[in-house]
């Protein structure tokens, strides 16, 4: 098939393009050209490359009907946040393309109330980001419902892999967490400690694009979870984390005022929005119906981030890892 990837040289993209074109697909990538992808593959010669400026071609009007004209058979879509964005697209390709498949998030839900979390969840989403990832979802799963362009929207979690610093087990981006960890010092651990975070490895994403796209007719209208077989809780990802540099995880619990005065605002609003919303995500249903089988369990999509960047020298620790 001959396949557009809006996005292609991103966290998911870097992995999944590969996959597409070793397949025997033909792969058009749309990027702003900012970046090379995550990981380096031979195969990358083979793909169109376009630069566009998305944001700049939305505001005009002129996104959706640029990628119509690509005729392509399916429309991978990894970079949309908007209903306008979305629901432009949709318009746009109905009649040009026959499948849209999306990338939105297990932040469509809210607060945990019952877990695993699954595709049928009613807990309201909050904040911009899962809100509006929400509203997308509802407005692709109508359009096919309709009858019009057929849809798919996959849902990750916390995106981990080579490239890129991985959600730590505090919830935000912090480098210092992994410095202290190494080091065996004491760490200040907002709330319980047993909130969950849902990793998943980006090439495990890619994975069940790949099945979204192969298999469109089980894919039709529905929407998945996409994330590693496993949640991990805070103070079990400090231990996990602590073990990889041969120290024991030393915690100290606080209450979240006292966090937020040992850390910055955007590092504290971060563990908020992860910690609180504790979300353990079920993949039952991309398992039986597209046959996702996610290869790393999230503290091994996580390591793979810390390894590469510590290889790379763009994260400072104490001592060196074991594993």
């Amino acid at each position: 098939m001959r396949i557009v990837v809006i996005g292609g040289s991103g966290h998911v993209g870097s992995f999944l393009v590969p996959r597409l074109v070793r397949a025997g697909h033909e792969v058009v990538n749309l990027t702003r050209g900012a970046r090379a992808p995550y990981v380096e593959d031979e195969v990358w010669s083979v793909v169109e490359q376009i630069q566009v400026d998305r944001a700049a071609e939305d505001a005009a009007g002129t996104f959706g009907q640029r990628i119509a004209a690509l005729e392509a058979d399916v429309v991978v879509d990894m970079i949309c946040f908007t209903p306008e964005s979305a629901g432009a697209l949709v318009e746009a390709l109905r009649g040009h393309s026959a499948h849209l498949v999306h990338c939105g998030t297990i932040w469509r839900y809210g607060l945990s109330i019952k877990q695993p979390m699954r595709e049928d969840d009613t807990s309201p989403p909050f904040g911009e980001y899962g809100t509006q990832k929400a509203a997308i979802a509802e407005l692709l799963g109508a359009e096919t419902r309709s009858g019009g362009l057929v849809t798919t929207v996959l849902q990750p979690g916390h995106i981990s892999g080579p490239g890129w610093p991985p959600i730590g087990p505090l919830g935000n981006l912090d480098p210092d967490i992994w410095y202290a960890l190494s080091a065996g010092q004491e760490i200040a651990v907002p709330g319980l400690g047993t909130e969950l975070m849902h990793h998943v490895h980006a090439d495990d994403v890619a994975q069940a694009f790949q099945l979204a796209v192969d298999l469109r007719d089980a894919a039709a209208g529905e929407s998945f979870n996409v994330v590693a077989p496993s949640a991990l809780t805070a103070r079990g990802f400090l231990s996990i984390a602590a073990s990889w540099f041969g120290q024991t995880a030393r915690t100290r619990s606080v209450s979240w005022a006292e966090f937020r005065t040992g850390t910055t605002a955007e590092y504290a609003d971060s563990s908020w929005q992860h910690l609180a919303r504790s979300q353990y995500a079920s993949i039952e249903k991309a398992r039986t119906l597209l046959g996702y089988a996610p290869a790393f369990e999230p503290e091994a999509a996580v390591l793979d981030g810390i390894r590469w960047l510590i290889d790379h020298g763009r994260l400072k620790v104490a001592n060196r890892l074991i594993v």
